[in-house]
C-alpha cells in the first residue's frame, strides 16, 4: 500500500490524452467511470491502478465545480501518484450532461453510418473481384477448347 503522510488536500490531476487534444485539472476530487467490470470510483489517494475504459459517459468534479461529463470511445485509465491519465482516440467534455450525451449519440450514429459505408464498398468490390475471376476463367476455358 501507498504511504501518504503529506495528504494537503483532497484533491488529484486528472490529464486527458487523445489523438489530437490534451486537457488537465489540478484539482479533481472525483471520478466516475465504466470498465468491463462495472462502474466505479476514483477520489484522491487512490490506489494505483489500470483499466480499460468502455464506450460512453465517464464524469469528474473539480474543486468548487459542477460535474463534467466524458463522452469517449474507450480508453485506457491509469491512475499512480494522485494522478489519474486517461488515453482515448477522442473525447468529448462538457458541463451539460443532455448535451454531451446528445454529441455522443450523434457521434455514434455517424460512425455507424460510416460503418455501413464501409461495408457495402467492400461488398461492391469482393462481388468485382469475383465477377473478374468468373470471366478470367470463362475466358481461358473458352480459349483451351479453341485450340
Amino acid at each position: 500500500m501507498e504511504s501518504h503522510q503529506n495528504m494537503p488536500d483532497k484533491t488529484f490531476t486528472l490529464q486527458l490524452y487523445s489523438a489530437t487534444e490534451q486537457q488537465s485539472f489540478d484539482s479533481a476530487i472525483s471520478f466516475v467511470g465504466e470498465d468491463a467490470s462495472g462502474s466505479f470510483g476514483i477520489q484522491a489517494y487512490h490506489g494505483r491502478m489500470i483499466t480499460s475504459l468502455v464506450f460512453g459517459l465517464s464524469r469528474f468534479r473539480v474543486e468548487g465545480g459542477d460535474w463534467q461529463y466524458l463522452a469517449l470511445p474507450g480508453g485506457v485509465l491509469y491512475f499512480h501518484d494522485n494522478r489519474l491519465q486517461i488515453f482515448t482516440r477522442r473525447f468529448l467534455l462538457d458541463e451539460d450532461y443532455e448535451r454531451v450525451a446528445e454529441r455522443l449519440r450523434q457521434q455514434l450514429l455517424a460512425e455507424e453510418e460510416a460503418l455501413r459505408e464501409m461495408k457495402e464498398s467492400m461488398r461492391k468490390m469482393e462481388e468485382s473481384v469475383l465477377r473478374k475471376l468468373w470471366e478470367a476463367e470463362h475466358r481461358d476455358s473458352s480459349a483451351s477448347r479453341l485450340q
